[in-house]
């Protein structure tokens, strides 16, 4: 039998120039097809353009189990550019490992943040590799990079890599025109820190076949190759795999992992897959899976978490860059907590219950929302956050995911230049929305809430068991739908909307228990005052304006409106 080969992915991130492909190269001993800036264009520009690849192979190390066996590290070096961070969202669903380049002479850097974000929501375990430690005068040399690792150490400790192995490398002495003899210094010692912190990722082979392709070509006589990693599932030797963006299914033909023939591949290898007549042209990357088992959507709720380093508030109706699954389309969003009985109910994972009823945010809630204004004049510090909120994410196009992935939301136009992190916002989609008159059919099956707070006050008393108000109403407003609904007067009797009274938008109102002795007087006097003012008596006018100013009883109307409800009910609880 073969040796056991075991594959773990390793992606190489880290800012632009930091040095990455070069450390790829530097460790790498087998190149896959992808492999080093194999673009014309990327050439051109010396930067990695898409997802390369390339292998490194070496003795199993003790802790992955007995016996002998390779351990292959594919190492994916993802483009550090800021305008492509759309690709490294893409490489990142399929890393075990991360190893996050630094320049030692940088220290972190805008896309070095932004690849930390990635990585603590897409990966376990992280090296952090400090690089071109050759531009260090010799003498300095370790001064300096002990106190960029003490940095390093310091920036990681509220990241889920706190106390990761920090390595110094030059994957590439004298830079890129240095002759090839120079030899890397520290790659060696690279390689053991890797193989200690590899382990054995959990590989599911049961539930549907899920490959990103990163590359799609024609090999004469044989068929179209489309290689990439398998990110869920298993695939064998004369499998139906459907290419849904393109809503096609073709047969698997032949299968390779590294230039070896297989039978079967599983969750977290890398493969090539042969099939025949079709154009490779169609497909340079995307996703191909079993028949049937991907869905295109028009909108999704999600689950969601801010990301910590973004700065300024997630809104409302405002748009972001959404990456889900290896697509990234424009987005709409709309935040939703719990109702605030359940702020504290524990946090349902993957599952998203349309029974409850959930309260609608102008923005997510956190620490430094807005929405804790009122509280600062009550001097209430701790503002109370649900444990879990949500968004419904309203799609510009349709797009082609898994069922549950994960969706992560950016702000891809803020200035490439600003040092800022342009991550928003991760979570998981809960539930998507496949019909495009999700608006009519699915919407109003989300039970969103807004609490509707409108005052008015009393102009006058009736008799003693209805009074007639002003002010809660537009002239305009159809009042007939407000009868029935229950309000409270500021002096403490409950009463009911009774119906409108005359033409400018006041209207009675029941009180089935009767006014209060206080408030008929209040409300009389205020009445009579006004009566005897309107005979000219301007003095008294003054007076009486400011006593009727002074304490007018006002009425308050509080009810509930669904978002999505079509008839925009008004509901008292």
């Amino acid at each position: 039998a073969a040796p056991r080969v075991l594959n773990v992915n390793v992606g190489v991130l880290g800012h632009i120039d930091s040095g990455k492909t070069a450390l790829a190269r530097a460790l790498s001993t087998t190149g896959s097809t992808a492999a080093f800036d194999r673009a014309p264009q990327s050439r051109a520009r010396g930067i990695t353009l898409d997802l390369g690849f390339s292998c490194l192979r070496t003795a199993l190390p003790p802790q992955l189990g007995p016996g002998p066996g390779e351990l292959q590290f594919t190492l994916v070096d993802c483009p550090g550019h800021a305008s492509l961070i759309r690709t490294i969202i893409g490489g990142a669903q399929i890393i075990d490992l991360m190893m996050l380049v630094i320049d030692v002479t940088k220290g972190m850097q805008t896309q070095s943040a932004e690849c930390l974000v990635i990585g603590q929501i897409a990966c376990q375990k992280m090296v952090v590799v400090l690089n071109k430690i050759d531009l260090l005068p010799e003498g300095k040399r370790q001064s300096a990079i002990e106190k960029m690792t003490k940095k390093m150490q310091k920036t990681l400790e509220n990241t889920k890599f706190c106390g990761c192995p920090i390595v110094a490398v030059a994957a590439k002495p004298g830079g890129p025109e240095a002759p090839e003899s120079e030899n890397p210094l520290g790659v060696s010692e690279l390689i053991e820190v890797l193989k200690s912190q590899a382990y054995l990722p959990s590989r599911d082979p049961l539930g549907h076949f899920l490959m990103a392709v990163d590359h799609c070509f024609s090999i004469k006589g044989q068929g179209t190759v489309m290689t990439g990693t398998i990110l869920s599932g298993s695939v064998s030797l004369g499998d139906n795999v459907e290419i849904p963006a393109l809503k096609v299914t073709k047969k698997v033909k032949s299968m390779q992992m590294f230039h070896t023939p297989v039978t079967y591949a599983m969750q977290g290898d890398r493969v090539g897959i042969c099939v025949t007549q079709f154009d490779p042209k169609l497909l340079e990357r995307g996703l191909i899976c079993t028949p049937e088992s991907l869905h295109t959507i028009h909108a999704a709720v999600i689950s969601l978490k801010k990301i910590q380093y973004f700065r300024g508030p997630l809104q409302t109706k405002a748009k972001f860059h959404i990456t889900v699954g290896h697509e990234t389309v424009m987005g709409r969003v709309m935040f939703f907590s719990p109702a605030p009985a359940d702020f504290n109910e524990e946090i349902q994972e993957n599952v998203f219950d349309f029974e409850k009823d959930y309260l609608y945010q102008e923005e997510y809630l956190s620490k430094d929302s807005n929405s804790s204004e009122e509280n600062k004049e009550n001097d209430q510090a701790e503002v109370q956050l649900p444990r879990q909120q949500w968004a419904l994410l309203e799609f510009e196009k349709p797009v082609t995911c898994p069922k549950l992935c994960l969706v992560i939301g950016s702000k891809l136009d803020t200035d490439i230049h600003a040092n800022t992190c342009r991550l928003a916002f991760h979570g998981v989609l809960l539930q998507g929305m496949e019909d495009k008159n999700y608006t009519e059919t699915f919407l109003p099956k989300l039970k969103v809430y807004k609490l509707k707070h409108k005052e008015g006050q009393v102009e006058r008393v009736m008799d003693d068991y209805s009074v007639i108000g002003r002010s809660l109403f537009k002239k305009e407003t159809n009042i007939q739908i407000f009868v029935g609904l229950k309000v409270q007067l500021s002096t403490g009797e409950d009463g009911i909307i009774d119906g409108g009274f005359g033409q400018s938008g006041k209207f009675k109102i029941r009180i089935p228990d009767g006014l209060k002795p206080d408030t008929k007087m209040l409300l009389t006097v205020a009445s009579k005052k006004k009566s005897k003012a309107g005979k000219g008596d301007t003095t008294k006018e003054d007076e009486s304006s400011k006593n009727d100013s002074a304490q007018p009883v006002t009425i308050s109307l509080l009810f509930k409106r669904y978002v999505f409800d079509t008839q925009k009910k008004m509901i008292q609880s």
